[in-house]
């Protein structure tokens, strides 16, 4: 027996691998994508690479905006949704690393955020 974290961890316990699946850690990274910019999962597209051992996840995605003529008459709506689109963009990049690092465990080296078009949404807050 040893000690992990101040726990006793029994070896044959720790015998045999665990693996997360390529579909799934795709599965978690359009979820937190998704969450983050206001557009469904199934919308995102998520590609895998290595980057010096680490994981690299690139998105293509969508953003939510609110309608533009909503915007013309009241500039503040553009707050209401978190800002700028790239200014949602940037946020969301740290936002997904660290949704997908602490949901799979998973050595991410960095996100790269492509926005690909954008979803009108006519309701205030879209997250």
């Amino acid at each position: 027996m040893s000690v992990t974290a101040g726990v006793p961890v029994r070896r044959d316990a720790m015998a045999g691998h665990t693996r997360i699946s390529t579909q799934a850690l795709t599965s978690v990274a359009r979820a937190a994508a998704g969450e983050a910019l206001g557009v469904p999962a199934q919308d995102v597209r998520a590609q895998w690479s290595d980057d010096a051992g680490l994981l690299a996840l690139s998105l293509v995605t969508p953003v939510a905006i609110p309608p533009l003529t909503e915007v013309l008459r009241d500039p503040a709506r553009v707050a209401g949704f978190g800002g700028s689109i790239w200014d949602r963009a940037v946020t969301a990049k740290a936002e997904i690393l660290h949704r997908v690092t602490d949901l799979t465990g998973a050595q991410l080296s960095r996100v790269d955020v492509r926005i690909s078009g954008a979803i009108v949404h006519g309701g205030g807050r879209v997250r």
